[in-house]
């Protein structure tokens, strides 16, 4: 996040234009950083990190505001394809107490997490930098600097003198091996095309510290979630080292906790059966149904890494869309973990904490509809679930779907007496019919006790017929801050 570019600034910034040469352009990552920090011969991403200090990172301060905007479990980031480890690591001398801020961020996070009684878990992103790093080997195809090659060649003797000295650069870039290919592959094909070892795989010795590496982290910081950013688990199907450190952390979980296990391993693009054994997660998307096991989506307000135009162009995701969506997510039996990209001093910008305070002000008085709930027989009703179902990973812009206030949302209490009604927006005219609860229901053809509305008392009438629960709202009857985005009718089932 140090340059507020966006995501995956480590690796464009080595890209000077396209690699389809019937259509080049300039690549405005690449751009910015000639013009702000220099060329990447002589500037590299080990550079960048030098620069970044996170001088105003106070994580106490942002988890109490977390928790107010309803957190339950956060989880920070232990590693991205950068491949720098923002953690006091053992195995990888490019960490944030070595280098940038000189700063062991994931014990920072933990401590904070757990003074505020919120789970904590770490996501792990660097299985990939073998191949997403290959483009640090390059050098520009035309121009001033043609052909003289980037620093992702360097090796430890080059260090002689400069700030980096005692470092080797080749542990950030993990580039000591030939280039794949020039068009890169974000899942290196398990087949060699040549004889000989397949530059597209990693050897053995990166395997080797991925895992010590991984393991270190979770013998370190103990955490309740491990997110890999992997199609099921990192190096699958080629190694087994992602399999053995998910069994490492299970038994690491059980050890801790009395042979009980507490770990959640959250994987990608899981099949049914491997449900069973890790917590499935939809990148940016959403599951269309109720789903047996609980999941996950995790997305962002904007870029997973800040990027300083969308605040400039007011790009976030508005907090009504947030809370809809997550009021979407959990009727079906899933959870949502929401990135909220924090700037390169540790602060989390004016319109970021707005979105929050939002949140915040929801959760004040419809928690009880969220926390601690499971689905209803059915997850919804009204127009939204005629459209066809949002699955699938990326799912960009479409993780934010068109509601109105006739999409009606379930949850319930666990003990099933509690029927929480959410309508996705504030009833024109005051009024909802629940067609779910109908007379001759055949999800509920009980009787139905007291309704009411969460937040500010109002007195609701209701009528039972055979098109719906018919619950009318006074008729100056204003809503809450919040209750605008989406409002809670509680039911309660005989």
């Amino acid at each position: 996040c140090q340059p507020e570019m966006g995501d995956w600034y480590a690796r464009l910034m080595y890209q000077s234009g396209t690699h389809n040469a019937a259509e080049p352009r300039p690549n405005p990552v690449n751009s910015f950083h000639v013009a702000r920090y220099g060329h990447p011969t002589k500037f590299g991403f080990k550079d960048v990190i030098h620069t970044w200090q996170a001088e105003r990172w106070d994580p106490t301060k942002l988890m109490a505001l977390y928790k107010r905007a309803g957190a339950k479990y956060f989880m920070a980031l232990a590693s991205h394809h950068d491949n720098l480890d923002l953690f006091d690591s053992k195995y990888q001398p490019w960490n944030s107490v070595n280098v940038g801020p000189h700063k062991d961020l994931i014990g920072g996070w933990a401590s904070a997490a757990r003074a505020n009684g919120l789970r904590f878990a770490v996501s792990v992103h660097a299985s990939h930098a073998w191949n997403w790093y290959e483009v640090a080997q390059g050098s520009d195809p035309a121009g001033s600097h043609k052909d003289e090659p980037y620093d992702g060649k360097l090796q430890a003797a080059d260090g002689k003198g400069q700030w980096w000295d005692g470092l080797d650069p080749q542990d950030l870039y993990a580039q000591n091996h030939p280039l794949a290919d020039a068009n890169w592959e974000w899942k290196p094909k398990v087949a060699a095309t040549e004889p000989g070892p397949d530059p597209r795989l990693p050897d053995q010795a990166y395997l080797n510290k991925f895992y010590n590496r991984t393991v270190d982290l979770i013998n370190r910081y103990n955490p309740d979630a491990v997110y890999f950013d992997d199609t099921r688990l990192p190096f699958d199907p080629y190694s087994d080292v992602g399999l053995r450190i998910a069994a490492h952390y299970y038994n690491h979980s059980a050890a801790l906790h009395g042979g009980r296990n507490e770990a959640v391993v959250n994987g990608k693009k899981l099949t049914p059966d491997q449900r069973k054994a890790m917590v499935y997660d939809i990148e940016r998307g959403k599951a269309g149904e109720i789903l047996p096991q609980p999941w996950q989506t995790d997305t962002c307000i904007g870029d997973w890494h800040y990027k300083r135009s969308r605040y400039e162009t007011d790009g976030y995701k508005k907090s009504g869309d947030v809370i809809r969506m997550l009021v979407d997510i959990v009727s079906k039996n899933g959870n949502l973990m929401l990135n909220i990209p924090l700037r390169g001093d540790g602060t989390a910008d004016d319109k970021e904490v707005s979105l929050l305070e939002d949140l915040a002000a929801w959760m004040d008085i419809n928690a009880e509809a969220i926390f601690a709930t499971r689905p209803w027989k059915i997850y919804g009703e009204g127009p939204s679930t005629q459209t066809a179902a949002v699955k699938g990973q990326f799912d960009g812009t479409k993780d934010i779907a068109a509601f109105t206030a006739q999409d009606l949302r379930f949850t319930t209490s666990k003990d099933g007496k509690t029927l929480y009604v959410i309508a996705m927006g504030w009833p024109a005219g005051g009024k909802v019919t629940i067609r779910s609860l109908a007379t001759d229901s055949p999800q509920f053809p009980g009787n139905i006790g007291t309704v009411k509305l969460l937040g500010p008392k109002a007195k609701l009438t209701t009528q039972r017929t055979a098109e719906g629960l018919v619950v009318t709202f006074p008729a100056n009857q204003k809503p809450a801050p919040g209750q605008v985005a989406a409002c809670v009718i509680k039911v309660a089932l005989k």
